[in-house]
């Protein structure tokens, strides 16, 4: 960068991403899963209803992980992994790594699941398609 640019802004990948949700008409939600895996349709379900209920339209795909290769490329911490606008809902994942073609058991207040909890997926929504509260 030349001395001439220093007060260009400088790209903001979040800023990119809100901006491409706005324009697709909500925010980018996917559910990443492998074949056979009992808990994706349920997620999927589950994301479906709370973006009718908070009036979002999100992009939402549905993404096969279909080998270990696969796993550590997308980062996948088993299935089904919900993720909005890159980051995944589970609150707790920052520093995992185990990066697996396996079921994931999520520890809600609830107890375990195989469902992220309904909390986490409606803050990562509200959050991602700047709603208030």
């Amino acid at each position: 960068m030349s001395n001439g640019d220093c007060c260009e802004p400088t790209p903001n990948e979040h800023a990119d991403k809100a901006m491409a949700a706005a324009v697709a008409g909500g925010p980018l939600v996917e559910v990443l899963y492998f074949d056979g895996c009992p808990n994706h349709h349920p997620a999927m379900a589950l994301v479906e209803r709370i973006s009718r209920e908070l009036g979002i339209d999100p992009e939402l795909r549905l993404v096969n992980v279909p080998d270990q290769q696969a796993a550590q490329r997308l980062r996948f911490l088993g299935s089904p992994t919900v993720r909005v606008g890159g980051v995944d809902v589970d609150p707790d994942t920052a520093e995992r790594d185990e990066y697996a073609l396996s079921c994931r058991i999520f520890r809600t207040e609830a107890g375990v699941s195989g469902q992220p909890d309904e909390r986490w997926v409606r803050e990562a929504l509200v959050r991602e398609a700047g709603l208030s509260g």
